[in-house]
């Protein structure tokens, strides 16, 4: 990922994400907002307990990120209810937040918005196609294949070609804090392999995998390598702080 400061606001892009010329994406770190502690500063989660007028402040700062674009914030709840907003199709009321915890879009212009505060955001973009996806993946979502249900969308709804697909894994929980304790009871028997002898779970890597047996290239997948955990720095972590704000994985196209 490559780090830029844009309109007072630190983000990141996904460099093979960069290359398709429709396409406008960005992680979103924590700085630049106007939001209180803990929330400090850039929330963009708006049920945590922040002041609604701070999140709106901040909401507003990252669309001028986009030309002031319209963004869709979805209402996330960890489970595998896709959005798909088509050329043609209904009016999108943007002041409502559809429940879903991915979304794909074929219309221009329309940005779609991933919170984020250690699940992963995982940012799809086919540009032959001219289709991208925004999906919300935390550990629920893994066990869910959220992903590879996601790109079956892209597949059987839009007719792409998994090996067209571009895709980037946001920050988010990295091997080096996913401790799960309980993870024979959380957790599906073939993720055992993903684990380490302190109960660590790689789920970058379980990504990549769910991604490639959905049929993408492994050389169209990027991972930023960044663990919310450890980088409270840059991005809140539910993990490490417990009352926290969201940051956000964002992507649309011209």
């Amino acid at each position: 990922m490559m780090r830029f400061e844009e309109n007072g606001l630190t983000l990141f892009r996904f460099s093979n994400l960069t290359g398709c010329p429709r396409l406008v994406q960005g992680v979103f770190s924590r700085l630049g907002g106007v939001s209180n502690p803990p929330f400090d500063s850039l929330n963009l989660g708006s049920a945590e307990g922040d002041q609604a007028e701070d999140v709106e402040r901040n909401r507003r700062a990252v669309a001028a990120c986009f030309g002031h674009r319209p963004m869709v914030w979805l209402k996330q709840v960890h489970g595998n209810d896709i959005l798909v907003l088509k050329k043609g199709g209904p009016p999108v009321d943007f002041s409502q937040r559809p429940r879903a915890d991915a979304v794909i879009t074929d219309i221009p212009g329309l940005m779609l918005a991933i919170k984020l505060a250690d699940c992963q955001g995982v940012l799809l973009h086919d540009p032959v196609k001219g289709v991208t996806a925004a999906v919300h993946s935390g550990w629920r979502g893994s066990v869910l294949n959220i992903i590879g249900q996601t790109i079956n969308r892209l597949v059987t709804e839009f007719g792409c070609a998994p090996d067209d697909i571009q895709a980037g894994i946001s920050p988010s929980l990295g091997p080096c804090c996913a401790e799960f304790v309980n993870y024979r009871a959380e957790l599906p028997e073939s993720f055992q392999r993903y684990k380490d002898d302190r109960h660590h779970f790689d789920f970058w890597q379980i990504s990549r995998d769910q991604m490639t047996a959905a049929g993408l290239e492994e050389n169209n997948i990027e991972t930023a390598g960044l663990c919310t955990s450890c980088r409270t720095d840059l991005f809140f972590s539910y993990r490490r702080e417990g009352r926290t704000g969201r940051f956000a994985a964002v992507a649309g196209m011209l």
